[in-house]
């Protein structure tokens, strides 16, 4: 008998771990749905951060850039590809005068490709962005590693095209270059200690730490949705 009621509590604990186990999950599942909801719409408080942007995807799907205006983007960064089509709908060139028209003010970031010269990211940046002091800073995004390249490339080699791609792109633009990295970058090279650039950093709703200094422009959200574009915007503030 006394077996047998032992037996039973055990049971019943069990029972209970696995109705405590389910509920977790279940909650865990809600907060994560409840998340992602949240974020397809989240934006930093414009009293915290009055200046905000967005940087368009690299897609050719139509932005409406007086829509992204309307919403409260002051500014807009395009991405620029080394291979662009800018004369093509949707390409660099369409969605630079519309930006323009729709009055935010525009810049351009040119993502840094480890595995090419310098020289030949820095030609098409010279060809397709034109010389106007209206133009804000340009950024130069710092993600992909060379661990991929194909002959190999060294991270002194990196650095060193880096660093030339730097000062062509400012000799271009007649002033100082933002440096939108990435964590992987950052810890692979060092870059925000070696440079002394403004930073751009990323990380969805909460405040970016990993340059280990201040940084002037924050990617507060990667996924936003809204009725500018069919794709997700990348959100960006500035911090004063």
């Amino acid at each position: 008998m006394a077996r047998g009621k032992a037996k039973g509590r055990k049971n019943g604990a069990r029972r209970w771990l696995v109705r405590a186990l389910a509920l977790l999950a279940l909650f865990g599942l809600a907060f994560a749905a409840w998340l992602w909801w949240d974020m397809r719409t989240w934006r930093p408080d414009e009293a915290l951060y009055p200046e905000q942007g967005a940087l368009t995807p690299v897609g050719g799907a139509e932005i409406k850039f007086a829509t992204l205006k309307a919403i409260g983007a002051q500014f807009v960064y395009l991405p620029l590809a080394l291979d662009p089509l800018p004369d093509a709908p949707g390409g660099f060139a369409t969605r630079f005068g519309q930006a323009r028209s729709a009055g935010l003010q525009v810049g351009v970031v040119l993502n840094f490709d480890p595995c090419a010269p310098a020289d030949l990211q820095s030609g098409v940046f010279a060809q397709v962005v034109p010389r106007d002091a209206a133009l804000l800073p340009p950024a130069i995004g710092l993600s992909r590693l060379a661990d991929s390249c194909s002959p190999k490339v060294s991270d002194a080699a990196v650095e060193s095209e880096l660093m030339t791609l730097i000062n062509q792109i400012e000799t271009h633009a007649g002033k100082p270059v933002i440096l939108k990295l990435g964590r992987d970058f950052q810890e692979r090279h060092n870059t925000a200690t070696a440079l002394s650039r403004d930073l751009w950093l990323a990380r969805d709703r909460a405040r970016p730490d990993y340059a280990g200094r201040p940084w002037l422009l924050w990617s507060a959200n990667s996924q936003l949705v809204n009725e500018a574009s069919e794709e997700p915007i990348e959100w960006v503030v500035v911090q004063k």
